[in-house]
């Protein structure tokens, strides 16, 4: 649909739906709520008994926050989850750099930013359209028509071959590390937890899990000369001292984590969005020199990301409502990236908008580091999916992440048939 639904009163009340992952499963984003506290309360209180919290909904005033870490801190959490909440100090749970504030985070970003900068990618951007075809043409040894799961088949591979490439780890390991990463942006999914486990320590297990791999294979790598992001992570000083090892193994998770997931959310969120706007494929197919703009769109459109967190430094007031030193803040993109203060029509999907301010991968220090390779992957793949395919439908009812920090499907049922090769 291109415009929400009217609400009903249970909807109508944040407390039980802005960070209810089981209503993100079932409908995706409040966007009539989002869309009321937009107009009516921007910065809303939501006395929620296990984590209250501001509600930020506005796109100007989600910037303002994001580009202000001197009042708006990311510690000591960087996203709200209800149901596995961060904190506690447990061994499990690393500290990561998005848990850091300038100049701080500006060092240990700095370890890595340069290797994903438009010219540093130029290498990679040039073999993103094979990758993908190699992808496609296992789907189409299978037959020239079918159905499969798109998450599956499509999705999930290309993200996690290109960052496994850059982390140079082992295809045998892609499929444990595909399970990690969903235990960790989706906790509350019961498909992704153990027997008895709770979201939290569903998260937790995955998290450590993940610092395991990484803690091992940094050791082995820091021997070497090899020029991937592990060895060049292992071997990198700030200050002149060596990462301590709980902050190298969160560098590798966020790596893991934030270059498969949100980039795999983005294409299948990407081709949901063609499945209800056809014309649009059609448009993409005829002129693929629309893939940027296509690509923008698809992002913003879809937003990964729900929400990130910040909390106040000192007492401040935003819209006339006083927060207090140490009170948390969500930043709703979800709902930035449909205000209509921003863009013109933001409940359809169009290829028009130029500007496109989304805030897809966030915005002032957190900018995501990988933003440039997410942009060139989702264009590769949105050509090479409409240069190789008729057109996709669909063919059951899609699954959405049980989530209320990661935007995405579980599952995408499609039926595809493949163009005539000449």
């Amino acid at each position: 649909m291109d415009r929400p639904r009217p609400a009903d009163a249970a909807e109508l009340d944040p407390g039980r739906t802005l960070l209810d992952p089981r209503r993100y499963a079932a409908e995706g984003y409040p966007d009539a709520l989002f869309k009321r506290l937009r107009d009516e309360a921007p910065v809303c209180r939501v006395d929620d008994p296990r984590i209250p919290y501001w509600a930020i909904t506005r796109h100007r005033d989600i910037v303002e926050i994001c580009r202000d870490p001197e009042r708006f801190s990311n510690l000591p959490q960087f996203q709200i989850n209800i149901e596995a909440p961060f904190g506690g100090g447990d061994a499990r749970e690393p500290e990561t750099i998005i848990q850091m504030d300038p100049p701080k985070h500006r060092r240990f970003r700095e370890l890595v930013s340069h290797r994903f900068t438009p010219r540093a990618l130029l290498p990679i951007e040039a073999a993103l359209d094979p990758l993908a075809d190699e992808v496609i043409d296992e789907l189409e040894a299978e037959g020239s028509r079918g159905e499969c799961d798109f998450v599956e088949r499509l999705a999930t591979p290309f993200p996690m071959a290109v960052i496994a490439w850059l982390l140079e780890v082992p295809r045998r390991d892609w499929p444990v590390l595909f399970d990690w990463t969903n235990g960790v942006v989706a906790p509350s999914e019961p498909e992704y937890q153990r027997a008895g486990e709770t979201p939290h320590e569903t998260r937790l297990r995955s998290s450590k899990a993940l610092y395991d791999y990484f803690s091992d294979l940094a050791r082995e790598r820091e021997r070497g000369d090899g020029d991937d992001l592990v060895t060049l992570l292992a071997k990198a000083r700030v200050d002149g001292e060596k990462l301590p090892p709980h902050i190298l193994a969160s560098y590798y998770m966020l790596l893991i984590v934030a270059g498969n997931e949100t980039t795999r959310n983005a294409i299948s969120g990407g081709l949901h969005a063609f499945l209800d706007h056809p014309g649009h494929w059609d448009q993409l197919a005829a002129d693929p020199g629309l893939a940027k703009e296509a690509g923008e769109e698809c992002l913003r459109w879809t937003t990964p990301v729900v929400q990130m967190a910040r909390s106040a430094t000192r007492d401040t007031e935003l819209h006339g409502q006083k927060i207090r030193k140490g009170d948390l803040l969500a930043c709703f993109y979800a709902s930035a990236n449909r205000d209509e203060r921003v863009f013109a029509d933001p409940f359809s999907f169009r290829f028009d908008r130029r500007p496109n301010p989304h805030l897809a991968f966030g915005i002032g220090e957190h900018f995501c580091v990988g933003a440039h390779l997410a942009r060139i992957e989702l264009r590769a793949m949105l050509r090479r999916l409409t240069a190789r395919f008729e057109r996709f439908e669909a063919a059951g009812t899609p699954e959405r992440l049980r989530s209320s920090t990661t935007g995405g499907f579980k599952r995408l049922p499609v039926r595809y048939a493949f163009k005539r090769r000449h």
